[in-house]
């Protein structure tokens, strides 16, 4: 098995006298570090034993926490949250193993159009300017899909050398899968919705697995690891490592968000946002890159199954609080996402002007 390749000599990319190319540059009020860079979030550390097992005190003083996480900006983060770290530890070893492959080995599984299986470098595959400076694999899980569809696709292009990659894949996704429902239980009872309302909104729905590697960058004042931007999805589960390079937007500034060894980073993505009726926020987050250290990140996505409509309970909107957003599928605003637009920090509101302007 190859080395693992500079991301300097990489073949599309064209170095001239160690400057960052031109497709990889951002402009400079997205990219742009402050004097103030190293201010920190803040966000709650959720402690969830108290509320698996049953502790109303706890239930309540969790409930508290996320409530006044997801009314501001959209993140917290959860210690003792039932996923085995041996798990979380197995699959960050394997992500490395992959990312450590030639180039030409990792282009066996590159991602199609319209596909979120497989390999992309930067995202070249879609865009041709302000490139995020990464690489990522990624996976998607049907809820009634065959469980070894991951160890199928890994083995089919590199061997049973890394079929169990693809069953550590799964066994991951179906843990961040009961977590994230667990999430949906207190997010409900925060906004004073039945407990089970938006668990069994997203229970049958699918899920998304990426996984990220940041190289070190010759110029990170220039480039970004990821854009800024809300995700599309109801919930957002990250596993970090020690690095750091996560950033929420908040009281109008960066701030960083502090890795925790223990800890999973949990935020609201824009179909949750729709579904709250604006009441709690989509979180408007970026990565930044660094000199001297890779970092790598997994990030499970939770989406609804692609034809439910997205629409509040009825006790969240009032004439206090109309719609804010109209009806919609999750099938579109996904399409919308892959076909029309680049997510950014507006994706929800530009979909929903686009989807009204299309509307017969």
């Amino acid at each position: 098995m190859d080395s693992k390749p500079s991301f300097h000599t990489l073949p599309f990319l064209e170095f001239s006298n160690n400057l960052l190319p031109e497709k990889f540059i951002w402009p400079r009020e997205e990219s742009h570090l402050s004097s103030q860079e190293n201010e920190e979030l803040n966000e709650p550390l959720v402690d969830l034993e108290g509320f698996f097992n049953g502790e109303n005190e706890s239930t309540q003083r969790v409930t508290e926490l996320v409530r006044s996480a997801c009314s501001t900006h959209g993140l917290f983060q959860v210690i003792n949250h039932g996923v085995d770290l041996n798990l979380i530890n197995a699959v960050h070893d394997h992500v490395r193993k992959f990312f450590n492959l030639s180039i030409d080995e990792k282009m066996r599984v590159h991602r199609l159009p319209d596909s979120f299986w497989g390999y992309s470098l930067a995202h070249a595959d879609r865009f041709s300017y302000k490139l995020p400076w990464k690489e990522t694999v990624s996976c998607f899980f049907h809820e009634n899909g065959h469980g070894s569809e991951a160890a199928l696709f890994f083995r089919s292009a590199f061997g049973q050398e890394f079929e169990q990659l693809g069953w550590d894949f799964q066994r991951y996704c179906e843990a961040m899968k009961r977590l994230s429902l667990t999430i949906m239980e207190i997010l409900g009872m925060s906004l004073g919705v039945d407990e089970s309302y938006f668990k069994e909104f997203l229970e049958d729905g699918s899920s998304i697995m990426r996984c990220n590697l940041y190289p070190p960058c010759q110029d990170p004042g220039q480039a970004l690891g990821t854009g800024p931007h809300c995700d599309p999805t109801a919930l957002t589960i990250l596993y970090q490592d020690q690095v750091g390079g996560l950033q929420v937007f908040s009281d109008n500034k960066w701030k960083s968000v502090r890795p925790r060894r223990d800890a999973l980073v949990v935020n609201l993505g824009d179909t949750f946002s729709a579904l709250s009726n604006g009441a709690y926020k989509s979180c408007a987050h970026r990565a930044v890159v660094n000199k001297s250290k890779e970092r790598v990140s997994l990030v499970y996505f939770l989406c609804p199954r692609e034809d439910k409509v997205i629409v509040p309970p009825a006790n969240l909107v009032s004439s206090e609080r109309l719609r804010k957003y109209p009806d919609f599928k999750w099938s579109e605003f996904l399409k919308f996402t892959q076909r029309h637009y680049r997510v950014d920090v507006a994706t929800l509101q530009n979909f929903t002007k686009w989807l009204i302007s299309h509307q017969p």
